[in-house]
């Protein structure tokens, strides 16, 4: 939960599109956000300090001596405020990036102090997608993509907590994919955020497990299934079709056989039927002679 609350602390900063950064220590590393508004601290107690200059690289770009400007090279986008020793930049655009050092003098005009600050200017995350699918054993991937953002960083939660290993079959909830087992389900979130913002796009996570089943059956040759499987197309323990071949082609044979016998009888019916009608022809021709 520490992590969701980071990010939407970061949230709240982009909303108001400023971020702050304290510049007072020396190698300090800043983020702006393209567009944006970065307010960097600078000092302490301008008004203790006799001089100072702000330079990007080798160029000075900023002179302040006794809280008074005495050189401004910068353009109406960097607003300084001795009194707070802070500098405000706004509209931020990348070539605003870079390597600055900020010089302090002592009474004398003697370098007292110096200090570096790297600022990075990032394009904030604008949008989340979010696609999901569903896996052979009912296992569902989901990917998640960010529009726009440099850098972007991925952190998962699911009803509020980070994901378990016991709900992953592979990636973790830094990646931007994960694979969940069959039977997780509930409000999955996907964070993405870099240094200067936060998005986040929440997915109600329907299991995959409609429409499987879980088939556990020893195959006529020995072969033991015990797996998850799509029931609409489920084989595997379908015991193969009967093969009625043989009984077939033993009909056939029969009838074949039988109707050869029948040809037989008939031919043979046929022929003594002609025999007993050609004797009457004869009796009746000798009756008729006597």
């Amino acid at each position: 939960m520490n992590a969701v609350f980071v990010l939407l602390v970061m949230l709240v900063g982009v909303t108001r599109g400023e971020t702050l950064c304290d510049g007072r220590k020396d190698g300090a590393v800043c983020y702006g956000a393209l567009g944006g508004t970065v307010v960097l601290q600078l000092v302490d107690d301008a008004s203790e300090i006799p001089r100072y200059e702000w330079k990007k690289e080798k160029a000075i770009i900023l002179k302040v001596r006794n809280s008074v400007v005495i050189s401004n090279k910068v353009d109406e986008r960097f607003v300084f405020t001795p009194s707070t020793g802070t500098l405000m930049i706004n509209n931020l655009n990348r070539k605003d990036s870079g390597i600055y050092t900020l010089v302090l003098f002592d009474k004398d005009q003697k370098i007292s102090e110096q200090r570096t600050l790297n600022l990075s200017i990032q394009a904030p995350v604008t949008s989340v997608q979010l696609t999901s699918e569903c896996l052979s054993e009912g296992e569902k991937r989901i990917s998640c993509s960010a529009g726009g953002g440099d850098s972007p960083q991925f952190s998962w939660t699911l009803d509020g907590r980070r994901l378990t290993e016991e709900e992953l079959v592979s990636g973790a909830d830094e990646t931007n994919s994960v694979t969940l087992k069959l039977h997780v389900s509930g409000q999955l979130v996907c964070w993405v955020h870099n240094h200067v913002s936060n998005a986040s796009r929440t997915m109600e996570l329907d299991t995959c497990g409609t429409g499987f089943v879980f088939i556990n059956c020893t195959l006529p040759h020995g072969t033991k299934i015990s797996q998850w499987v799509h029931e609409a197309d489920n084989i595997l323990c379908v015991p193969p079709p009967v093969d009625h071949s043989w009984l077939v082609c033993g009909l056939l044979t029969l009838v074949g056989f039988f109707s050869v016998i029948l040809i037989f009888i008939y031919f043979t019916w046929k022929k003594n039927k002609y025999k007993k009608k050609g004797r009457s022809s004869r009796n009746e021709e000798e009756s008729g002679s006597l």
